[in-house]
Order: structure tokens, then C-alpha cells, then sequence
């Protein structure tokens, strides 16, 4: 018996530890859920089309969307009366669809229920880009690239519409985290888990191949060398070939090569060849000066210092390689082979790019708290932590700046997500939430629960911090 109560305030005294190291991160999220729900809900042409797909699913079991889709009247009420009269089988991967449909089973068929499936997926890309973090560097970075990632527009206003991009980078985030601890373990069971996770990542949208770059290089430089790594490597592929080739192969009769083909490249710039700087100019209007800044800043630093930052200047070059593939790629596609999809649409085609970016310039707490602080040397050991430090500083004028604009958004009826010459990807903005003022004080508030949760896990190092710069 005495054994027996022992072991229950163990298994109490360990939950309870448990709950105290997750309370800053359950601060970011419900930060994330604050700021995202007073944002509002969006739609346009494609999620529109999504939706029917998913309502597809609940009445014929397959995703077919409504081919008589008045388009002509506000997205916010479009009628998606069933049965179809005409449908036709939505030309993407089916998971995302599924997973709406469930919901509208669940819970109704209106359009504000089936956006809470990417709102929660939106959470979930959180937790797992914190669990990155915290692989890849450590707790601190993975929770400071969780705030940052959970304040930015971009995955809000992708969380807050029925699109299958945020589940798909759930998956792909899942997949690559299972693999890196796969790696780490020379695990064959984690190895074929991660496969089955990229399956399921492709089979809701191809965009998943990116995280694969990260996952391949840290799998070839981190794990033993062995014939039954090489072995497992190639086994790793076969659930998402399995599962392509049921669906496209055995259900749907489209033949395996669909699963490599879309509509998006059928389609070209009609006009004028586009700036070869389209992306930045993206990139500045989406994520802001003082974000990419902050990632300049923290490449800098990690160069500067790569002999004595040892396991974080790696994971910075992991995702600086993965950063510049799905950036390149993009480019290529837009530059080289002038598709008109990918240049209006850099807020899909490079939706991978930003959980790893926040990472990248999230390192730079690490490398701000990896100085021997009260042994900074001569100056030019003062001058790369005080560039570091306004790095850290560039990060947050970024989430405030992030804030700022999602005010901008409350009150908005439409936001337009801009290339350069009026070109770019549009929302409609279906459900202002109560007033301005209302909308605004939740979002500041989910910012407070964001950066209290960050202040607080970081008191501690906080307080040296201060003593040194007083002393500099």
C-alpha cells in the first residue's frame, strides 16, 4: 500500500513538473488562439472550392466539389447545397479533405466549423516547431521560434481559412521531428514511423517534399554510418508510395504519375517576365524588414562564431539549406519556367520556409546566452554580442510590427498578400469579429500571453543579462 502511495505522488509530483515546464508554451498557444480567433475568418476562390470538396466527402465519400460554384457573389455566402447537381474530383492529394469532412460530421457543416480544422492544425505546427527547437538547439530557441511563428499573418491568416496548406505542414513538421529523433536513437522503428508520416504529409499536399531536405541532410552527417541506415533510407519511402498508389492508382483510376503532376503548371505569365526580386519584395511585405534582418543578423553571428558554437552553427546551415530550396525552387518555377501560380502564390509555394526561418533567427537567444558573459574579451568580442543582442532586438520589433498589421486585418474586408504591381493571393475577410476595439484588445492580449510566456521562461537568464550590459 505505502508502495503503492508512493508511487502516486511520484507519477503527481512528475505531473506537476510536467505542467510547469509546459506553461509558456500553453501561454503561446493560447496567445495564437487569441490573436487568431479576434483576426477573423478568410476565404477566396480556393478554399471556397475546399470546402465543397470536404462537404463532398460527408455525402459521397470522395472529394468532389461543387462544378456550379457561384462565384459571382461574396465568398462569405456562397450557398454549398447537397447534393451536387454537377461535381468533379478536386485535382489535389484527398487527406486534408477527409480531415475537414470529420469535422463537419463532427460539429456542422458551416464554413466557421470547418476553419477550426486549420486553426488547430496552426496550433499543432506550434508545439512541433517548439519540439524542433528544442532537438535541434534547445527549449529556449524552440520556444522563442514558437512565439515568433505563432504573432506572424502569414500562418494566421492560413490558420484562419479552410486550405490544406497548415495541415500539411503539420504533417511535414511531424514527419521530420519523428525522423530527427529516429536518427538520434538509430531507430529502424522511428525511421519507418517518419515514413509513414511523410505518406500522409504528401498524400495531403506535395508541398511536404521540402522538409524532406532538413530531415536527408541531418540523417546522411548525424547518425551512424551503416548498411542498415542505407537500407532503411530507402524503406523510409515505401508508405508514400503504398499510399499514393492506392489512391491514384486502385481508387481513383488517375494513374500513379497524377500524384506528380497539377494545374498549376499549365498556367504562365501572360504578360511582362516578372522582377527577379518578386520574392523579396513578398517576403518584406509578408514577414517585414525586421524579421529577415533578424535571420541576416543570426547567419552572421553563426559564421563569426562557428568554431565555438559547435552543434548550433549545424543546425543553422540545416536550415539555411532547407530555407534556400524552397526559396530556389520558387524562383526556378516563376523565373525559369514562368508559371503565374507560384508568383502569385508565394504564401503556399514558400509556407515551409517560414517555420525554419523562425528557427534560424530564433538561434540567436542561444547565441546570445552561449557567451561567457563575464569574460566578453576585447571589442570584438563586445561588438558580435551587442550585434547579436540587436539581432534579438530586430525579433521583436518584428512581432510587434506582426501585431500592428493583424489590426490592420480586423477591420479589413479584404487582405491582399502582394508580389509587386498590384499581382499577389487574396482573401476575403467573411467574419469581422464584434467591433475594432474588441478584436484589437484580444490580439494585444494573445501578444501580452505570448511575451509574458517568453519573459518568464527566460527570467533567469534575464537578470545576468541586465548585470552584464550595465557592466559593458
Amino acid at each position: 500500500m505505502k508502495a503503492a502511495q508512493f508511487s502516486g505522488e511520484q507519477n503527481l509530483l512528475h505531473l506537476k513538473t510536467v505542467l510547469k515546464n509546459s506553461l509558456p508554451l500553453i501561454g503561446i498557444l493560447l496567445g495564437f488562439i487569441l490573436m487568431s480567433v479576434a483576426t477573423g475568418q478568410f476565404s477566396n476562390y480556393d478554399s471556397q472550392v475546399e470546402y465543397s470538396a470536404a462537404l463532398g466527402v460527408t455525402e459521397y465519400k470522395m472529394p468532389y466539389f461543387n462544378s456550379d460554384l457561384d462565384f459571382s457573389l461574396p465568398f462569405g455566402v456562397i450557398e454549398h447545397k447537397l447534393p451536387y447537381d454537377n461535381y468533379t474530383l478536386i485535382n489535389q492529394p484527398p487527406l486534408g479533405f477527409y480531415t475537414g469532412a470529420l469535422f463537419l460530421r463532427a460539429f456542422g457543416s458551416s464554413y466557421a466549423v470547418a476553419v477550426a480544422a486549420p486553426t488547430l492544425f496552426g496550433a499543432g505546427c506550434i508545439i512541433l516547431l517548439y519540439q524542433l527547437g528544442k532537438v535541434l538547439y534547445d527549449r529556449r530557441t524552440g520556444l522563442f521560434a514558437a512565439a515568433v511563428f505563432a504573432s506572424t499573418p502569414w500562418h494566421i491568416v492560413l490558420s484562419r481559412s479552410f486550405l490544406i496548406d497548415a495541415e500539411c505542414l503539420f504533417f511535414s513538421l511531424l514527419y521530420l521531428l519523428v525522423g530527427i529523433y529516429a536518427t538520434k536513437r538509430n531507430s529502424s522503428k522511428l525511421t519507418l514511423l517518419s515514413g509513414v508520416f511523410f505518406g500522409v504529409a504528401f498524400l495531403t499536399k506535395a508541398f511536404a517534399v521540402f522538409m524532406l531536405v532538413p530531415l536527408a541532410l541531418y540523417y546522411l552527417f548525424a547518425g551512424p554510418k551503416n548498411l542498415k541506415r542505407i537500407l532503411m533510407g530507402a524503406i523510409y519511402f515505401v508508405p508514400a508510395l503504398i499510399f499514393t498508389y492506392v489512391w491514384y492508382e486502385l481508387i481513383t483510376n488517375r494513374g500513379f504519375y497524377a500524384a506528380f503532376t497539377h494545374d498549376d503548371f499549365n498556367f504562365h505569365i501572360p504578360d511582362a517576365a516578372p522582377s527577379p526580386f518578386f520574392l523579396l519584395y513578398y517576403l518584406l511585405g509578408t514577414v517585414g524588414v525586421f524579421f529577415l534582418a533578424a535571420g541576416a543578423v543570426s547567419l552572421l553571428v553563426s559564421f563569426v562564431r562557428r568554431k565555438s558554437l559547435g552543434k548550433v552553427f549545424g543546425s543553422d546551415l540545416l536550415c539555411l539549406t532547407a530555407v534556400a530550396t524552397v526559396l530556389g525552387v520558387n524562383i526556378y518555377l516563376v523565373l525559369g519556367r514562368n508559371l503565374i501560380c507560384p508568383y502569385n502564390n508565394p504564401i503556399k509555394y514558400d509556407y515551409q520556409f517560414l517555420p525554419l526561418f523562425c528557427l534560424l533567427a530564433a538561434s540567436l537567444l542561444n547565441k546570445l546566452y552561449s557567451f561567457d558573459l563575464p569574460k566578453l574579451g576585447g571589442k570584438r568580442g563586445k561588438l558580435v554580442f551587442l550585434v547579436t543582442l540587436v539581432g534579438l532586438v530586430l525579433i521583436v520589433a518584428s512581432m510587434v510590427q506582426n501585431v500592428l498589421v493583424l489590426n490592420g486585418y480586423a477591420t479589413q474586408t479584404g487582405v491582399l498578400f502582394s508580389v509587386e504591381k498590384g499581382m499577389g493571393y487574396s482573401f476575403e475577410h467573411i467574419a469581422l469579429n464584434g467591433g475594432a476595439s474588441i478584436a484589437w484588445a484580444l490580439q494585444w492580449l494573445g501578444f501580452a500571453a505570448v511575451a509574458f510566456s517568453l519573459v518568464w521562461a527566460n527570467r533567469d537568464k534575464l537578470k545576468t543579462l541586465a548585470a552584464t550590459l550595465q557592466q559593458l
